[in-house]
């Protein structure tokens, strides 16, 4: 098996691993608890949250640990939306952002909110002028994401924090693609909120953090005890909470190395595909994007006939099959593609297990699968 699917999910790292075992048999104390099971367990929940906030240049009190990267997001979206509703009650976002984040929007519009779905270029890239443009007297929110998950294409973070800073605006990014591949220092960026999925690098699935900048205060999604400084209720989870801590140490130590090595890999399985396959397009931003994402399309195919025929790769397509028709992403609809380009679409994503072998193995079958044909 070749797994080229890093964007979907990544398995969990033998150090995270190793740090986690202690918590699910031994030290199973609840944190709440004021002998020394429940102390411990305090003390290596708060440790691990202090591990989340080196990696985003935060404080580690700005940091809450949720059930992964939806959660968060919601916990934005609705969080602004109740406790500023009688602020405003337009939010700003994109047309290409993740179903946690689109879908919450919908709801929001489906219950009295104003939402801006702002458009994108070719390449997936916002416009900074364009946010400014939709801004309103009303608007309380402005939710980017910074990498996208289909094309890997980054987005000006740095700036449109910069134009929500000037007009008072609250800034929320959905960061779950890139912690870990990229730099996310929270105050370079200048956000308010930031969002990590941590089954996205190398932590388990069912936990997440947002991070909340000092002296915001938002309602709840959750309501029960005083956990996570009121901000959601329920038992600490330590165990899943310990292996994100140690996943995003792991991070902030490789994270040079990673990029130069998976961009290497990455150019390579593309130029292969590339040279054996000419026609092949790529979507999203040529530089400007993920170092492990490369989201192809072959003109006149069907992605996901494509890896039907290699079912030892491990991979994704753009396109979602309908009642025996083929749709192309919403993220490409956006971008601008011709149906006949998106329905090719196939998402190659790398990782740190990823070796030179798999990379040239990979490409190979893919370019042998293109060449036998395999049309709408």
């Amino acid at each position: 098996m070749i797994y080229l699917d890093y964007n979907a999910t990544t398995p969990i790292d033998s150090d995270v691993a190793a740090a986690m075992t202690p918590f699910i048999r031994e030290e199973f104390g609840n944190p709440s608890s004021s002998y020394s099971l429940g102390i411990r367990a305090k003390k290596a929940l708060e440790k691990a949250r202090g591990r989340v906030a080196e990696l985003l240049g935060s404080k580690a009190g700005e940091i809450i640990f949720t059930s992964g990267g939806s959660e968060s997001n919601n916990m934005v979206l609705k969080g602004v939306a109740l406790s500023l509703r009688d602020k405003g009650r337009h939010i700003i976002t994109t047309k290409i952002e993740h179903p946690a984040i689109f879908n919450p929007a919908i709801f929001l519009m489906e219950n009295g909110w104003d939402v801006t779905f702002l458009p994108v270029d070719k390449y997936g890239l916002i416009d900074p002028d364009e946010v400014k443009n939709a801004i309103k007297k009303d608007t309380v929110l402005i939710s980017v994401m910074h990498a996208n998950n289909e094309t890997g294409t980054i987005q000006p973070i740095q700036e449109i924090g910069r134009i929500s800073r000037e007009h008072g605006i609250l800034f929320h990014t959905d960061a779950a693609q890139s912690v870990g591949k990229i730099k996310t220092d929270v105050n370079d960026l200048c956000v308010d909120f930031l969002t990590i999925a941590g089954h996205k690098l190398y932590a388990p699935k069912g936990i997440g953090a947002l991070y909340i900048r000092n002296g915001i205060e938002i309602v709840p999604l959750i309501h029960g005890g005083g956990q996570e400084k009121g901000r959601r209720a329920g038992t600490e989870n330590v165990i899943m909470s310990v292996g994100l801590g140690a996943a995003c140490e792991l991070a902030g130590k490789h994270l040079e190395n990673y990029t130069a090595r998976v961009i290497a890999l990455r150019d390579r399985l593309h130029d292969k595909i590339a040279e054996k396959v000419p026609e092949v397009v790529l979507n999203g931003h040529p530089e400007n994007r993920l170092s492990n994402t490369l989201y192809l399309s072959f003109p006149g195919m069907v992605g996901e006939k494509i890896l039907e025929k290699i079912p030892e790769l491990c991979a994704s397509t753009g396109a979602a099959c309908e009642d025996r028709s083929v749709k192309i992403s919403h993220v490409l609809a956006a971008m601008g593609v011709s149906r006949d380009i998106g329905i090719g679409a196939v998402r190659l994503t790398l990782g740190c297990p990823t070796t030179q072998a798999e990379v040239d193995q990979a490409a190979g079958l893919i370019i042998k699968a293109v060449n036998q044909g395999v049309g709408d």
